[in-house]
């Protein structure tokens, strides 16, 4: 029986396998996270520390994975995810030990998540500027989408297991499992066979990951991706962190309404994930994006608005959706537009513009809540947005022309630099 569109990719055996290994993985970090959290808070008494662990987790994001992108170029990528996710595997190993023998300080704790983070920021561009490797051209947008699926899941799945472990057997077995489940991603990268780098000759990290600034600056569809990933990350984006205190101060029921909302969000991501390639195939991955960018204000103000916690929950079920077609397609368009050598540069730029933009909004977005409300707050940031959108299409007409795949990715020649796409395409469909 022939899969689904959006199902394609699982058609690859090493996709399958790359998938599977990533989601044990990812509801293993969770699991991390979410005991990590709850250690540091514990000990010390201050939830302020609970930030401080999530910051240096998250904060390599916007920082090595420049450096990351630009390694992804220049080493064989089988090797440096391999390198990365070992490295993550005996930090967390690290962690395992220190929670065993009462020796997890905050402190302690909180240097290695950063290191792990760092390892993870490094290993991120490649994870993926493989995946083009992994399934045809033509499953790639399905091949994120699933992606993006099996990280929505695991934040469901991985801090539901992490309360049940923590119960159990206390925050050993939650950071036990967690160094443990990265087997599944060694499992499935090593057997990988990937097309080998071609680095510039002579050229070193900071000029490469110029070289990748540059060529995103010169190739219009990605232009036109930077500027709706930027509007995107600042403003809506934000929504994601100010989850827990919409339940809290908004519908006065943060334990079950936190998870009610995040659960609710992540449904609706990942049923996106499942008709995302399906409509990429139909509409083309442009109008899929333009499609999500167009509804998505107007689910975050029905969410901002909502009466009802219930009502809450089906606005941000739809926010979920929108939002991961946005997000899933400005990477699938960067995937495509990119050609292999310089890949893991294009994707690292994406990577820096939400991995930065995305804490500044949540950051903006709650200080400025504090003052006028969460409502007012997320309905102005929804309106910003659509004024954003629309204020691009009318003042830059055929500005996004290009934000797609291009017909085909042509090589390089020794004469040409990667300064510069050798060409440009007509508009996707």
């Amino acid at each position: 029986m022939p899969l689904p569109r959006s199902l394609a990719p699982f058609r690859q055996r090493a996709y399958a396998r790359f998938w599977a290994g990533a989601f044990v993985s990812n509801i293993g970090t969770w699991m991390e996270t979410v005991a990590v959290g709850i250690l540091v808070t514990t000990e010390t008494g201050q939830a302020g520390w609970a930030g401080l662990v999530s910051a240096a987790a998250f904060f390599p994001a916007a920082t090595a994975g420049l450096i990351g992108g630009a390694l992804a170029d220049r080493i064989p990528r089988r090797r440096l995810l391999l390198t990365t996710v070992t490295a993550q595997m005996l930090l967390a190993g690290l962690l395992t030990a220190l929670a065993a023998t009462d020796a997890a300080h905050p402190a302690v704790v909180t240097l290695i998540v950063f290191a792990s983070g760092c390892a993870a920021a490094l290993g991120f561009p490649t994870y993926q500027a493989l995946l083009p490797d992994l399934v045809p051209r033509e499953d790639v947008p399905a091949a994120m989408a699933l992606g993006s699926a099996q990280w929505n899941l695991g934040r469901v799945v991985g801090p539901a297991l992490a309360g049940v472990v923590i119960a159990l057997g206390g925050y050993t077995w939650a950071f036990a499992i967690n160094a443990i489940s990265f087997l599944a991603v060694i499992a499935a990268i090593a057997p990988l066979v990937l097309p080998p780098p071609t680095p510039k000759a002579g050229e070193s990290i900071r000029a490469a990951i110029g070289s990748g600034f540059r060529y995103v600056r010169a190739d219009a569809g990605l232009r036109a991706v930077v500027v709706y990933l930027s509007l995107n990350s600042l403003l809506a984006a934000p929504f994601i962190a100010l989850v827990p205190a919409v339940a809290l101060k908004v519908f006065g029921d943060e334990d079950f309404g936190t998870s009610l909302l995040v659960t609710a969000q992540g449904v609706g991501a990942v049923l996106m994930a499942l008709v995302l390639g399906g409509l990429s195939h139909r509409f083309g991955i442009r109008r899929t994006v333009l499609a999500g960018l167009a509804v998505l204000p107007a689910l975050l103000v029905a969410y901002a608005l909502a009466p009802t916690i219930g009502f809450a929950a089906a606005a941000i079920f739809g926010v979920g959706a929108a939002y991961l077609a946005c997000l899933s397609g400005f990477n699938t368009i960067a995937q495509l537009r990119a050609p292999t050598e310089m890949r893991g540069r294009v994707m690292s730029v994406n990577m820096l513009i939400l991995g930065t933009l995305y804490p500044i909004g949540a950051v903006v977005q709650g200080r400025i809540a504090d003052s006028i409300g969460l409502r007012t707050t997320t309905t102005v940031a929804a309106v910003l947005l659509a004024i954003g959108i629309v204020g691009q299409r009318l003042l830059r007409p055929g500005h996004d022309v290009l934000m797609g795949p291009p017909e085909a990715v042509e090589l390089l020649t020794p004469t040409d630099t990667p300064d510069a796409p050798a060409s440009h395409d007509r508009e996707d469909r």
